[in-house]
């Protein structure tokens, strides 16, 4: 046993949370449980700093979501969107205030877990966590669940937090069930000045020619982030689009500092978020927004609220107590993040089938983008959009219905008055986006 977990009387320590992983969920899970004055220990199986594939976008939820006094080390902010449709149509929309921020994940993650450990929350790195165990006899008592790890050394909590990313053994243990499954290729692709001087503050999303998939370029000061992502099971065809993507772009040139990929898994809608005294939140509970794979925003919220009732589970005297807490944490997220991924997923439906339909919207259609910014600057939601505004639900309602009509074929639905415009892939004229004082649009 190691002399970290003991007493000075021989007496094995028994954390009051325990978190395993140190990425945005698990960092501020074991935050929001040491800001409220609990003995946290944080669990990463790598040493920090650590690479992670991931675009780094930082949109205003996920700022919001940060500690008090978090100063995000942004590497460029984001003032414009070029939007193309597999590389065509490519037009660009510009706000004068900032749309989102990007980071680069190692400093982030690092600044987080700092962040936690000022709190009060202990930190070890470079181990592995192999199970969980609520039961048998490694447990004490029914008030603790022991943490096993590579090696046999076991960790005793009043209560677990499982943040160990979409490949998680904690999720595993809770019973995680996944509807959706996404491949993401990333390149880091260093540039000369000049060429980082023109994408300097502007972002593209490409709509690409897979089902759901799309491709990014995020500039990071000398350093462009290059990815696609798509539907796991198109391997291939998902390299084939990045290499594709990074040759249209002009990078092919250019040799990457990084290539690297990795699965994005969405929980389905009836999947348990705990079991026991455990909980499980950000990728390791499949948390993240459907259509766009975001997931910064629902890792940093998830993860929050499970240690803010990771703190009530560890204090719970019996099972009740323990089922009640765990209930309500199971509440809170379905309530606020499950209302965003069951929108993104009707989202995501509708822009497998009709992807030239989007990217109009973004480039033609001046409340299309006012939401865009809307929600990449914070003001709004996805969630609080349908509750609020009219047409977003009557928006909402026509693509239930294409899909309805879609999954019918004999229906007699008369089509959507949308279709009558032409074809979707058609780039709208522009005349038909008249820019706002804040904005404007460019096709290039």
């Amino acid at each position: 046993m190691s002399g970290e977990n003991s007493s000075a009387d021989g007496v094995q320590r028994v954390w009051d949370v325990v978190v395993v992983g140190a990425g945005p969920a698990g960092a501020s899970a074991a935050y929001a449980a040491a800001v409220a004055g609990r003995r946290v220990l944080l669990l990463e199986k790598a040493e920090l700093p650590r690479y992670k594939t991931c675009g780094g976008g930082i949109i205003g939820p996920s700022r919001d979501a940060l500690p008090p006094g978090f100063e995000l080390p942004f590497r460029d902010r984001v003032h414009a969107v070029t939007f193309s449709n597999n590389g065509r149509f490519t037009r660009t929309r510009r706000s004068r205030q900032m749309l989102f921020g990007l980071i680069n994940r190692p400093e982030f993650d690092q600044q987080l877990v700092e962040h936690a450990q000022k709190a009060g929350a202990e930190l070890r790195t470079g181990v592995t966590v192999q199970r969980v165990e609520q039961h048998g006899s490694a447990v004490p008592d029914r008030r603790t669940v022991a943490v096993v790890l590579q090696g046999g050394e076991t960790v005793l909590a009043r209560a677990v937090v499982g943040a160990d990313g979409s490949a998680s053994r904690i999720g595993a243990h809770v019973g995680v069930k996944l509807d959706q499954v996404d491949l993401g290729l990333e390149a880091e692709i260093p540039v000369p000045e000049t060429v980082a001087e023109d994408w300097k503050g502007r972002v593209l999303i490409d709509w690409g020619p897979l089902p759901g998939s799309y491709g990014w370029v995020f500039p990071k000061g000398d350093t462009l982030t290059v990815g696609v992502i798509s539907a796991r099971g198109e391997g291939a065809a998902t390299k084939r689009y990045l290499e594709d993507f990074i040759a249209r772009l002009g990078l092919a040139g250019f040799e990457p500092s990084i290539s690297s990929g990795h699965l994005t898994r969405c929980r389905a809608e009836d999947s348990p978020l705990s079991r026991g005294r455990v909980l499980v939140c950000g990728d390791a509970a499949g948390l993240l927004e459907p259509w766009t794979r975001e997931g910064i925003s629902f890792a940093l919220r998830s993860g929050r609220l499970a240690g803010e009732w990771a703190v009530r589970i560890a204090e719970a005297h019996d099972a009740v107590d323990t089922r009640r807490q765990a209930l309500n944490y199971a509440f809170a997220i379905k309530a606020g993040l499950g209302v965003e991924m069951s929108i993104g997923k009707r989202l995501l439906t509708m822009f497998e089938r009709r992807p030239g339909l989007f990217h109009a919207g973004l480039t033609g259609f001046r409340p299309a983008w006012r939401a865009f910014k809307e929600i990449t600057q914070g003001s709004s939601s996805l969630g609080e959009m349908v509750r609020s505004r009219p047409i977003a639900q009557r928006a909402l309602a026509v693509l239930d219905r294409r899909q309805s009509d879609a999954a019918d074929p004999e229906s007699s639905e008369p089509a959507e008055a949308a279709d009558s415009a032409g074809p979707v892939n058609a780039a709208p004229a522009p005349s038909a986006a008249p820019a706002e004082p804040e904005e404007g649009t460019t096709g290039s």
